[in-house]
């Protein structure tokens, strides 16, 4: 059996007018990172299409919750405004079709294992580079292909307990604590969007596309602010702290009346402005409190003066009242209170369609918006709109 590109495959009937339209992407990518790239460059009008093996994305199992029989609410996360087809990349047939797609594609995402993508003879360096001069081949992995974990695999949890984020998460009863969301694929997945608008400027000067490679290891040594630092300056490491700060007394959670709430207090004035407000102007003017580092020795005598104080304060209230007099103040919310929030709908944070549910885009660009696509495409669902058989 052969397979070839149709005339058109990278004619998209959806036609965009985003700050990336025109930009022809080929996601190879799986799992969260390199699906939430490529989600990214479909929001802001670039032709993704996505290639799935015939098992598909694992995200299309994660759950419940399924959105379809065949699709999970964790796949349609990742992987709206793209289209997608099925291809067997370990077939020559397989490949064949994405070195024709590679003809007018700008990226390539990919996330297999360092050395899959020669093993098929789609190498960066050692094909594709020569064969495509202004491809961009944006390379996502756990460790990168040098050092000694060059090659290894690696998953978001697994790179939060090895890069030190779990060890400053969590408190002493509950020991080291993963991060509740996928934040080292997430932040990966930025990092990856960054580096390809990044080699599509360099792009535009030498007329030459570049390889972009985005680890989750180095992502998380890189997201330990200000702990990283913290110990380098100090020789000493990060304890848990539960939801306090290493550096400042006043940036912690706090019972009230009815919930949980956080306080941002960061310098002198919003924490007289504070104490004004709870009627405890005695405690700015205490010699233990005056600046941040008197409050950061004596922060335990500080957080047990403002938990009898706040305990008083109903949640909703007292949180309004701080946040327009200037001092930073939010409730602890869940997630639906999080997405049920008034601003969640104004700031269009909130995606409701007939046919999809979503988050809306973080990224609010005024002469080229963004918007979210079609819906996360079906196993192989353009198989026959991009490949004939």
């Amino acid at each position: 059996m052969s397979e070839h590109l149709t005339p058109h495959a990278w004619l998209n009937t959806e036609q965009s007018t985003g700050s990336l339209a025109g930009v022809r992407v080929l996601d190879l990518s799986r799992v969260v990172a390199g699906p939430f790239c490529g989600q990214m460059l479909a929001d802001h009008g670039a032709d993704v299409i996505k290639v799935e093996s015939a098992a598909g994305d694992e995200t299309r199992r994660l759950g419940p919750p399924f959105v379809k029989p065949d699709q999970a609410a964790y796949f349609s996360a990742l992987n709206r405004g793209k289209r997608g087809i099925c291809l067997d990349l370990g077939q020559s047939h397989g490949q064949a079709v994405i070195r024709e797609l590679l003809s007018e594609a700008d990226i390539l995402i990919e996330n297999f294992l360092p050395g899959t993508m020669e093993k098929w003879g789609l190498g960066y360096e050692t094909t594709l580079a020569s064969q495509f001069p202004r491809l961009i081949y944006c390379s996502i992995s756990g460790f990168g292909r040098t050092g000694p974990l060059g090659g290894l695999p690696g998953y978001d949890a697994v790179l939060q307990a090895m890069c030190g984020l779990m060890s400053i998460n969590g408190d002493v009863q509950s020991g080291p604590t993963r991060i509740g969301v996928p934040i080292v694929d997430q932040v990966t997945g930025y990092t990856a969007f960054s580096g390809i608008l990044m080699a599509l400027l360099a792009r535009q000067r030498t007329g030459r596309g570049q390889r972009v490679d985005a680890t989750l290891f180095d992502t998380a040594l890189s997201m330990l602010i200000p702990h990283g630092l913290n110990w380098m300056s100090s020789g000493q490491a990060p304890a848990l702290t539960g939801s306090a700060h290493p550096n400042i007394p006043t940036y912690d959670r706090f019972d009230v009346q009815d919930g949980q709430m956080f306080l941002g207090i960061v310098n002198d004035a919003q924490f007289a402005r504070f104490c004004k407000h709870i009627n405890r102007e005695d405690l700015c003017l205490n010699p233990l409190f005056l600046t941040n580092s008197q409050r950061m020795a004596n922060r335990e005598a500080l957080r047990q003066a403002l938990g009898c104080a706040l305990k008083h304060f109903s949640r909703a209230t007292l949180c309004e009242a701080l946040m327009n007099a200037g001092v930073p103040a939010g409730p602890v919310n869940t997630v639906p209170e999080a997405f049920e929030q008034p601003h969640a709908y104004a700031r269009d944070m909130v995606i409701e369609r007939p046919d999809y549910r979503g988050v809306g885009l973080p990224i609010k660009l005024s002469d080229t918006p963004g918007q979210a696509g079609r819906c996360p495409p079906g196993l192989g669902e353009h198989n026959d709109e991009i490949i004939k058989q």
